[in-house]
């Protein structure tokens, strides 16, 4: 659905919503109720006509067009074959990233190796594949919802696995910034789900810190990596060590 075609959609939603038809139109827009007709089955109208439509909804056209954004339909995840269409082209899966972080193509083009005309072809395809929509001025606005997350055993999650976990662990984590924790304890099941719980919400404060810090200037965001992960577990060192388990019966 092109833009245009969203905002009409906007307006007929917010008309039908008010109980208005397209005779309420005519007469708001001095115009006979066919000719309204062939205006919204054209779909191409003045601003002018636009903020006539939108003084009677009650809106302003800056407020109709907030609208129209808000009600796209957004991603919240991608397909496998698209995940590995990212894993596979290492600058698409920059750009990807950046752009999911709301860095602006002139960021993108002078933190790395990538001309302007190589990263607008890159992020042309984010546009097809629906995470992106790459507006005039060659501004960015992302596609995805607010809970938009990699599939969670797909090509992304594996690739971080494989390649990003090792490399973000080989820090000595001792710097300004950075920590690493490590802590062991016998639970019951019910004590698990609670620690569950609660680094869901962590990840979830993770996700309202990033939203947060998008109006600060790019060069005082950094990317922060943060990893968290808990299951049952015992050292391999200490599994070898352990009495075999007595045959039943």
């Amino acid at each position: 659905m092109t833009q245009i075609s969203q905002l009409m959609s906007t307006v007929k939603r917010q008309l039908k919503a008010q109980g208005l038809t397209y005779r309420d139109v005519a007469r708001a827009l001095h115009l006979s109720e066919p000719s309204v007709k062939r205006l919204f089955g054209s779909e191409r109208m003045t601003l002018d006509r636009l903020a006539q439509i939108g003084e009677l909804l009650g809106y302003t056209l800056a407020e109709l067009l907030e609208e129209s954004a808000a009600s796209a339909p957004q991603v919240h995840v991608l397909t496998a074959d698209q995940e590995a269409r990212l894993v596979a082209n290492d600058k698409l899966l920059l750009v990807a990233v950046c752009a999911l972080n709301h860095w602006s193509l002139a960021d993108i083009v002078a933190a790395y190796r990538l001309t302007k005309a190589e990263c607008l072809r890159l992020l042309l395809l984010l546009d097809r594949m629906g995470l992106v929509a790459l507006l005039p001025g060659d501004r960015i606005r992302l596609r995805v919802a607010r809970d938009f997350d990699w599939l969670p055993h797909g090509p992304i999650r594996r690739f971080f696995r494989e390649e990003g976990q090792p490399d973000f662990l080989e820090a000595s984590f001792g710097a300004a910034g950075e920590m690493m924790e490590f802590a062991h304890g016998m639970l019951t099941q019910e004590a698990q789900r609670e620690l569950m719980t609660e680094v869901r919400r962590l990840r979830a404060r993770l996700a309202a810190l990033h939203m947060e810090s998008r109006a600060a200037p790019r060069a005082q965001r950094m990317g922060t990596g943060v990893l968290l992960a808990l299951r049952e577990w015992e050292p391999a060192a200490f599994r070898v060590l352990r009495r075999p388990r007595e045959m039943a019966g």
